[in-house]
């Protein structure tokens, strides 16, 4: 029974339904509360769901019930990533990589808690201390060089150094604040005046002579003081910096409008000046991988967008902008995997994007990629002959009553052809057999939605839905099949059937327990909601039981009866 149950839950995931997997492998873990891959399976079925905290708590049995297990870590691991416990997650994968040295999964999950771990430790350290953006960029050392006092500084080895550490960790700075230098350039870089202590060390211009002293006293004074030959030099530095920078931009627009008109020759050539102009723009580099992708040259899309997310890191640029630096670079290695027919490395890309910066075009084209891959493969796995070998294996374990095992052989039927609708036929019954009501019906819709004219289709259809007791609805699908075929005696004698319930909820016939059970039931029906929500037909059970010269009216209008007898047949109304 904890098999039949497992492969309910495993089919139920199969198809998407992660809430009736869920039920399905709790029902099982209640007939083996020991079997490690059950909490493993329900584990994988809650992170579906991205209800981590569930997840975690199965893969944390998983692996206490099966410590050498390496999947049971991967669950773990999908778990705390999950609930951004990153580091938890570096563990539980590298754990599992112990015991398996070569799995791929627990590889790729490894990589992408170690890189979210990284992003959130970067993030934490520059929110962590006010101070940090101070430290940040190029920014800070141009400031450093504008003013005549820290610019003496900047040749001095073990003060860059200190500011190195700074800038990487602003909380650094408390470890230098007794360095009067380091407080002077906090100072500056903050805008604020610090004086020196007298007794300190800091380099300041030669001493004048004598001599130059007495010609400074005869000296005239002046109305203005002159400015400093070296103050002039770095204010001309960052005028022309400045220039630089508005000139790059003026690159930029024209490219954008080369771009636009599809000179992508043209579009190369003003990104590549605004590069040479100002290299602390990486929108410079993502746009001229914009154009190599649109010009199909791959590898210098890639090898752009490799640069920009390099520089970025260095110039600890927007997210975003590395984001889309990465989210470019996959979408020429999806361009590039359809020759290849390896997505991987364009997943991995787009994760690794979607870490920086959680975008909807990032994810969209993730999922895209997702779905190639899964198509190519599927493409290469598909071989009718082996597909006909696995019906055939499904079909003698049917005849055995053994439905679990059965259900896995037309599973991988359908892998090898998903195109034959016998497949999805068989494993409906199995469905139905095994209880699995919801899958059996989609199973069966399956089949006549592949092919609408396959009889069979229908009869496991009307099966189901007989089962379930929806019995008009059973009844039109078995309407449905006679169109095709109208001396087909299963149909027929499935119409009995329903006929035979229908009736007997017309004549009130029905048990208190089958009234209760199929009122519940009828409730939870869309159709039965919308005819009892609908202020006609409100009216119209008022009428049946209250004006008699109505009632007759309403029973003339076919389309009014009909809902009564949806009613009458859901047990909702009784006719007496």
């Amino acid at each position: 029974m904890a098999d039949e149950a497992k492969a309910k839950g495993n089919a139920a995931f199969s198809s998407g339904d992660f809430t009736a997997a869920i039920r399905h492998f709790s029902d099982a873990i209640a007939l083996a509360p020991e079997n490690h891959v059950l909490y493993s399976n329900r584990s994988a079925s809650y992170a579906s769901l991205k209800n981590y905290t569930e997840a975690l708590s199965d893969a944390k049995k998983t692996v206490e019930l099966k410590p050498d297990w390496s999947k049971g870590y991967s669950r773990l691991g999908a778990a705390h990533l999950g609930l951004s416990q990153f580091d938890d997650a570096v563990s539980a994968y590298s754990k599992g990589l112990e015991i398996d040295p070569n799995n791929e999964p627990l590889k790729s999950g490894l990589a992408d808690a170690q890189a979210a771990a990284a992003a959130a430790a970067s993030r934490s350290s520059r929110s962590a201390n006010p101070f940090g953006d101070a430290f940040s960029g190029p920014e800070m050392w141009a400031k450093l060089t504008a003013d005549a006092t820290t610019r003496g500084y900047l040749q001095q080895p073990d003060f860059v150094k200190m500011m190195q550490d700074i800038q990487k960790d602003p909380n650094n700075l408390n470890l230098y604040l007794k360095d009067p230098r380091v407080m002077q350039a906090f100072g500056v870089l903050l805008n604020v005046k610090l004086r020196a202590p007298e007794d300190s060390d800091l380099p300041d211009s030669p001493p004048a002579s004598s001599s130059e002293r007495k010609r400074a006293a005869e000296a005239e004074p002046v109305s203005q003081p002159e400015p400093e030959p070296e103050a002039m030099e770095v204010a001309d530095e960052e005028s022309e910096a400045k220039q630089r920078k508005v000139e790059a931009q003026k690159e930029k627009e024209a490219g954008n409008a080369a771009y636009k008109k599809k000179q992508f020759d043209t579009a190369i050539q003003h990104y590549s000046k605004a590069l040479e102009l100002d290299d602390e723009d990486i929108s410079f580099l993502t746009n001229r991988a914009a154009v190599y992708l649109e010009m199909g040259k791959y590898e210098d899309c890639i090898k752009d967008c490799d640069k920009a997310v390099e520089r970025g890191r260095e110039l600890r640029a927007d997210y975003k902008m590395v984001a889309r630096a990465l989210t470019r670079k996959g979408t020429a290695l999806v361009k590039m995997a359809k020759c290849s027919a390896d997505f991987d490395p364009a997943i991995e890309t787009f994760q690794k994007a979607l870490t920086e910066h959680r975008n909807p075009d990032t994810l969209k084209k993730l999922n895209e990629a997702q779905k190639a891959k899964k198509d190519l493969e599927q493409k290469e796995y598909f071989d009718p002959k082996l597909a006909d070998e696995e019906r055939e294996k499904g079909n003698e374990f049917f005849k055995q009553q053994k439905y679990p095992e059965a259900v896995g052989h037309y599973t991988e039927s359908i892998r090898r052809n998903p195109n034959d609708p016998r497949a999805y036929s068989n494993r409906a019954a199995c469905y139905t057999k095994l209880g699995a009501m919801p899958e059996g019906l989609k199973d069966a819709e399956k089949c006549i939605e592949l092919d609408p004219t396959f009889v069979k289709g229908y009869t496991r259809k009307g099966a189901v839905q007989y089962f379930m007791k929806d019995h008009e609805k059973a009844l039109e699908t078995y309407r449905e099949g006679l169109k095709l075929d109208p001396n087909n005696q299963e149909l027929l004698d499935g119409i009995g059937k329903c006929m035979q319930q229908i009736n007997k909820a017309s004549r009130g016939d029905l048990t208190p327990e089958e009234l209760k059970e199929r009122q519940a039931k009828g409730m939870q029906d869309p159709e039965i909601q919308n005819i009892l929500q609908d202020p006609v037909m409100r009216q119209v059970l008022v009428d049946f039981q209250e004006n008699p010269k109505a009632a007759q009216d309403h029973a003339k209008n076919p389309m009014v009866m009909s809902k009564i007898q949806k009613l009458i047949s859901a047990g909702i109304v009784q006719m007496k």
